[in-house]
């Protein structure tokens, strides 16, 4: 699942290929993707005639900010956004195109079908499903050392579940979590509310740091990731435990361990990260 730095990759990218377009019309070829508003005919109709102004990001959500409008996009598992001529054949597995007055594409392609998309009336995108439970985005002002450390005092999950809790913080996935824990010394089954302020710090600024570096870096490109261009992020060359079972950490040589939490795959290193 493209975690907060590929979406922000995406972001950028649309923003140069498509900001200032207009639509002229919409097609949808599987309208469950479409939640809000419930009818896809009426979707496609509240979107003919609309210049995309920007697009923005809140955590792993897409906004294209409409007219009048804001479209809210979640890639979910395999979601991946294209821009083509008009002309140009549709891929299998396309969902929804919208055809610009320029007669050129952006076309909605998604595999498993996970991903969704809400259209809020501009204002509204906030006070509504699905950003209206989401908690900072990493980036955001925010984000402050004593909001983070009061809704970890709030719960009892392991750290692990904490962090990828939408609620709490906006943008974290598995990758992103393993590799902040892990650069944070804490271990992934730490209990939350028994952490020292020290500990809190310092997955708070790991947080911070290692969302940036993979944003400099494009993300990464685990199994189907690229981004709108086709081009791979490069992150996963820097990547300490995510996907680095059996082999030997880079800090100090242990093993590497694959293990579950929450009913997620977890990377630790045993010696750095204790328990």
């Amino acid at each position: 699942m493209p975690e907060l730095p590929e979406v922000e990759t995406i972001k950028e990218t649309l923003n140069q290929l498509i900001r200032n377009k207009t639509v002229k019309e919409v097609a949808v070829y599987w309208p469950n993707i479409i939640k809000e508003p419930d009818d896809a005919e009426h979707f496609k109709m509240l979107l003919a005639g609309q210049t995309i102004q920007d697009i923005t990001r809140k955590g792993k959500f897409l906004l294209f900010q409409l007219d009048d409008y804001v479209l809210v996009s979640h890639l979910r598992m395999e979601g991946k956004y294209s821009v083509h001529n008009v002309a140009d054949p549709l891929k299998k597995h396309t969902h929804v195109t919208f055809t610009f007055t320029d007669d050129e594409e952006l076309r909605y392609n998604d595999v498993r079908k996970f991903g969704t998309m809400h259209l809020h009336k501009k204002g509204d995108e906030m006070r509504n499903k699905p950003l209206n439970k989401l908690g900072p985005d990493p980036f955001d002002q925010a984000f402050t050392f004593d909001y983070f450390s009061e809704r970890l005092k709030k719960t009892d999950r392991v750290i692990k579940s904490a962090l990828l809790d939408q609620s709490i913080v906006a943008g974290l996935g598995n990758i992103y979590v393993d590799e902040t824990l892990y650069k944070s010394n804490i271990h992934p089954l730490n209990q939350s509310s028994k952490l020292t302020p020290k500990e809190i710090k310092a997955i708070q600024d790991q947080t911070i740091e290692t969302l940036a570096e993979a944003v400099e870096k494009g993300g990464t490109t685990i199994r189907s990731y690229v981004d709108v261009q086709g081009d791979m992020g490069m992150f996963q060359q820097e990547l300490f435990v995510y996907g680095q079972e059996n082999q030997a950490c880079k800090k100090c040589g242990s093993m590497i361990i694959k293990m579950k939490v929450g009913g997620r795959g977890t990377h630790v290193c045993n010696t750095c990260q204790k328990n």
